[in-house]
């Protein structure tokens, strides 16, 4: 059944890189929902999201990597 394959990993993938809403991806990086919206609509960082129909998700891998790129400094 590809079905049933297609939704564990799904689970399997959501358990390990949660998708998160716009306030709560804008809280994990430290900036306001709106920013996070201008950005996405300005292409002003390359942040990958998810969308689905009206709904946006953002991965947390997709932050994490985001905050990674922004991070200038010495090794930690």
């Amino acid at each position: 059944m590809q079905t049933h394959s297609a939704v564990t990993a799904i689970l399997k993938n959501q358990s390990t890189d949660p998708l998160l809403t716009p306030p709560e991806a804008a809280a994990y990086i430290g900036v306001t929902e709106n920013t996070l919206s201008v950005w996405r609509c300005v292409g002003r960082y390359n942040i990958p999201f998810v969308k689905v129909g009206r709904l946006v998700k953002y991965r947390k891998s997709a932050l994490d990597a985001f905050i990674d790129r922004r991070t200038h400094g010495g090794e930690v």
